[in-house]
Order: structure tokens, then sequence, then C-alpha cells
């Protein structure tokens, strides 16, 4: 795993990432297109995307994933730390039910903003004020859309200190720091740094493959520049 601040660095940690990198590649959820790079929300240009969506169609790979979850989140903050898990609009929602499945606990799901009718809600679910409140969604790129689903659980009067992602770029600090100003610690599976480790040395993706992506994740604002994509102005 990562040893960029918020990443643990240990064995475990790193079994942990090795194992979640090699599903992800096993599922086909690493994509590569450096001829016409993914552009994110944020503006940045990248020729490498990790889609964990597709894990809604691998039962059995996002049943090992989740349980890597709960044991990565046991250590890292405690296995009574949490009272309720929110999944973050959209793709956090089905990670959120099958991890709060895991840790046997109720489930809330977080909206991008209200929904402008009926009761206006931006929470669907129920919880007391206090909660402590687990945020979860699939993956993590520079980690701010994170504060969005953060500040409305806190207006709700939830407290939010751990957020959780299957995947995270582990390339953009700037999105690490941000998250740890606002108190929230971001725990995640596996980084791109740890799937090119795990195809090389199993020899799961083409050479060209791992060159390319060792290219961007080198300076990934310089080839987003390069390739018409932007720099967030945060960044």
């Amino acid at each position: 795993m990562s040893s960029a601040p918020g990443f643990a660095s240990s064995s475990f940690a790193a079994d942990i990432a090795r194992q979640a990198a090699r599903i992800l590649i096993e599922v086909r959820a690493v994509n590569l297109r450096p001829e016409e790079p993914f552009i994110f929300t944020s503006g940045r240009a990248s020729p490498v995307y990790v889609d964990c969506r597709r894990l809604v169609s691998f039962p059995r790979a996002r049943k090992r994933l989740m349980r890597l979850g709960a044991e990565t989140l046991a250590r890292a903050a405690g296995v009574e730390a949490f009272d309720y898990v929110a999944g973050g609009e959209t793709a956090g929602i089905p990670f959120a039910a099958w991890l709060s499945d895991e840790l046997m606990l109720p489930m809330l799901y977080v909206r991008k903003k209200p929904k402008g009718f009926g009761r206006n809600a931006q929470i669907e679910g129920d919880f007391p004020p206090g909660a402590r409140v687990l945020l979860v969604e699939d993956l993590a790129t520079d980690g701010g859309s994170k504060l969005v689903f953060v500040n409305a659980l806190r207006a709700a009067e939830a407290k939010v200190a751990h957020a959780f992602v299957v995947f995270h770029y582990g390339i953009f600090p700037e999105g690490i720091a941000r998250l740890t100003k606002e108190g929230v610690t971001l725990h995640a599976l596996a980084t791109w740094a740890d799937v090119v480790d795990a195809a090389e040395s199993d020899g799961l993706l083409a050479k060209e493959a791992i060159a390319e992506i060792r290219a961007y994740l080198k300076d990934p604002d310089g080839w987003s520049l390069a390739h018409g994509g932007k720099v967030p102005a945060e960044a």
C-alpha cells in the first residue's frame, strides 16, 4: 500500500494492497487509454482509470474486497469505531451496502445535494445526533468530492472522522492534506503504485502498459496538461 500520508506502512497493509490490486486487475477494472485520455470531473486528463463499478457483477471478488476493507478498518480505527456506514451518491451506495453488511452496521446514503422535493432530504436513512458515521465511496482521485458528503453528514450532526474507498489514486497529496485538515482519515485498499507493482511482479499487464502508467504517475500534472487536461487551481 502507498506510504503517502494517511496510509499505513506495514506488512499487513502491503499484503492487503497486493490482494486488492490483483482482484481489480482480474475483473478488468483497470483501464488504460493513453491515446484517448480519460477526463476526470476535476478536469484532469489521465491515461488510466479504475472502474470499481464492474465489481457489482463479481460477487466473489467484491466479497473478498469487503472483508479486506473490514480488516483494514478494524486495525486502523477499531472494531467498534462506527455506528453507521454511509454511501456517497451514486457509486458509493453499493459499496456501503456490502461493507455495512460485513461490519454488521446500519446503512445510510448521502446525496450530492438535496433532492429538491418531498422532504428535500440530502441524507437517506435514520440516525441520531452524534452518530459515528463511516463515509464509503468506490474510489478517490484527489479526494475533494469526499468533503461534500462529509459536510452534509456533519450538518446533520453526525460525527465523521473516517472515509473508506476500495481504490485511491495515491498521487495527489493535496487531496489527502485537505481531508486531514478537515479531520478525516482516508482508508484505501490499493493505489496505482500497488496495481503497477502487482501487475509487474505477476506479469498481469503488458510492459508497454506498465511503462505508460509509470510515466503518468511520475508527473500526473504534466501528463494532464500535455494531453488536453487541466490541473485544478487548488492543486
